[in-house]
């Protein structure tokens, strides 16, 4: 239970006791600022509070938005001010301050800032460092009047606006992709109010999205025609739950830790076990697909990374216009440019959508060369864009953003040994070219080599060196930003490359479950940096080997056991045990913890 503190006793008729007892306040009543300081020291550190004018004329959800919300420290809106634990101190600082100041006009015959004290007070929150978050209201009303006609003026207003269209309207996020705006948000922001009203939380519902996917997987993997017709709608109805666990999130303000943590993860899950699914089915036909569904689980995740890397790298950078970012601009003032370049890049709704249109239609072998055409044109689509503003942009990067780079990148103890011994070498941008030269290098190798040649070894060796040379100086580079996903494609194609080569039965299968550890870790790192809390601890990087470290093991793994029969299917599925293990559980223990960020996914339009 939250506390709201009234600053003064409500005005006759006012439903504000009850409209904040409705939000899960314990409301009481002060007189003034004087005894609304007592009665806040009298609420147990640890809870949330809320300060309210007993003036305050608005909508409910006007009032749920400024005092609700789990995210921010701190939130304000005209007439009321919320403040969790953290910015406890800082309120009850610019209490005792604005207390003081009315005491002392008061006793001289003059108004003082208690006539507005959460306006005062959110203001000296600000000044105090601590950021005060002010909703975007819209056409929601939040005011305090201070007369009878101003009041009056007030409640006519609210009576003008239709809280629960504003409600349903702002559940869903404003930019989205097509398939998303028009065939799925539509009808499901009505069946998120239909899990509100039933005492449903984003978390199960976020859940169900999952476990329908999985089944759908399962019915794929039955190899069957009516198998594939029921994975493909099973697929859109869990793509329509993942849609409504962030629309009843926002809602109903049910942010949560877990909630971010499980959002974050589940569509990657999802995705995947429905291409091992296809896969499976397949292989019942007497279609060995593996490699081309490892081959799109590699494409897509390094093309999240892409995303990843270039908005952390300039998501606090200065920099003027660039004349792509003139041209995207104009471009976005034309209508139908915006949904066409949302609808190319293949977002998850479109792609969820392809997916499940041509396993219903199709077989998992067109599923998959579909997949990898459109996600290919995709990310090149993007990364080429995205290279040509960074040349042209000449943006200056922080610390922060080289940091996250670095952090990205997932360096393990060779890379991190070598980066130290060679201190700072070569200008600024070099990262990106040493990180492309040990992945071309890599790769050629494992290419051009036999399966378990011993050069293919000499090779990884020098990836980890070349590797170590390119985070040893800050990635503050105008193309640093690709280290980290060409970390990623050296790594996933190595292990598809070998895999697919192998005569071992079943290692791609097994090379697949692999990857997916990989990337699960990745993908976490990326959520955690988004939240504020940086990358995973450094002794997991270094129990897990990094990057190059892995890669090194894998390339090792396949010349060592290259003549021995199925010992390299059972030292990836092994590795992938072992790796995933170490990762869920220190990943599961970092968001269920208190110390994770209270942020929900607004979901990536990739």
């Amino acid at each position: 239970m939250s506390t709201a503190i009234l600053t003064g006793p409500p005005a006759p008729g006012s439903s504000l006791d009850a409209d904040l007892r409705s939000l899960g306040f314990d409301v009481r009543i002060a007189t003034g600022a004087e005894e609304t300081g007592s009665l806040l020291a009298a609420v147990p550190a640890g809870e949330r509070v809320a300060l309210v004018d007993p003036r305050f004329v608005g909508h409910l959800h006007a009032l749920r938005l400024a005092l609700t919300d789990p995210r921010f420290p701190a939130a304000a809106a005209p007439g009321a001010l919320t403040a969790q634990s953290e910015a406890r101190p800082a309120l009850t600082r610019a209490l005792t301050a604005a207390t003081a100041v009315s005491v002392s006009v008061g006793a001289a015959g003059t108004d003082g800032p208690a006539d507005d004290l959460t306006g005062t007070l959110a203001d000296a929150l600000d000044a105090d460092g601590v950021a005060v978050h002010r909703p975007r209201l819209g056409t929601l009303v939040a005011t305090v009047p201070t007369d009878a006609e101003a009041r009056h003026e007030a409640r006519a207003a609210v009576e003008a606006v239709d809280e629960e269209a504003v409600r349903l309207r702002s559940a869903v996020k404003a930019e989205d992709g097509f398939f998303t705006t028009y065939c799925i948000s539509p009808y499901s922001r009505y069946l998120a109010r239909w899990c509100a009203r039933r005492g449903l939380t984003p978390n199960q519902v976020t859940t169900a999205s999952l476990l329908t996917a999985l089944i759908a997987a399962g019915c794929a993997a039955t190899g069957e025609r009516g198998g594939y017709i029921a994975a493909g709608v099973l697929l859109l109805v869990s793509f329509v739950l993942d849609c409504t666990d962030g629309q009843l999130a926002r809602y109903s303000l049910q942010y949560s830790t877990l909630g971010a943590w499980l959002d974050a993860t589940f569509d990657r899950a999802k995705e995947y076990a429905f291409y091992a699914g296809l896969a499976l089915g397949a292989a019942r036909t007497g279609d060995d697909v593996w490699a081309l569904a490892l081959g799109a689980m590699v494409l897509m995740t390094c093309r999240h990374v892409v995303d990843f890397a270039f908005y952390e790298a300039n998501y606090d950078a200065t920099a003027g216009t660039s004349p792509s970012a003139a041209l995207s601009g104009r471009l976005d003032s034309v209508g139908w440019t915006v949904w066409a370049r949302r609808i190319i890049i293949l977002p998850i709704g479109e792609r969820w959508a392809m997916i499940a249109v041509l396993t219903a239609a199709t077989t998992p072998r067109i599923v998959f060369w579909a997949l990898i055409a459109g996600c290919a044109f995709a990310a090149c689509y993007t990364t080429a864009g995205r290279v040509l503003r960074s040349v042209t942009r000449k943006a200056k990067r922080t610390d922060r953003a080289a940091q996250a780079l670095a952090d990205l990148a997932d360096s393990g103890p060779l890379a991190s040994l070598v980066a130290r011994v060679l201190g700072r070498p070569g200008a600024r941008g070099a990262g990106v070219v040493f990180a492309a030269v040990a992945t071309g290098g890599l790769l050629f190798a494992v290419l051009d080599r036999p399966f378990g040649d011993r050069q293919t070894v000499i090779a990884a060796i020098g990836y980890a060196v070349l590797a170590g040379a390119a985070v040893a100086r800050p990635l503050k580079g105008a193309l640093d930003w690709l280290v980290p996903p060409l970390f990623r494609v050296a790594e996933y194609t190595t292990v598809l490359v070998l895999a697919a080569r192998s005569d071992s039965a079943h290692a791609l299968p097994a090379a697949f479950g692999l990857v997916a550890a990989v990337a699960y870790h990745h993908y976490d790192t990326v959520y955690r940096i988004r939240g504020g809390t940086g990358a995973p601890p450094t002794w997991l990087v270094r129990v897990t080997g990094g990057h190059e470290g892995r890669t090194l093991l894998v390339v090792a793994l396949a010349a060592l056991l290259a003549d021995r029969g199925d010992d390299f299917t059972l030292a990836l599925t092994a590795l992938a045990v072992a790796v995933a293990l170490v990762w869920l559980v220190e990943s599961i223990r970092f968001w269920v913890s208190s110390g994770a960020p209270a942020v929900h996914d607004e979901g990536e339009t990739a």
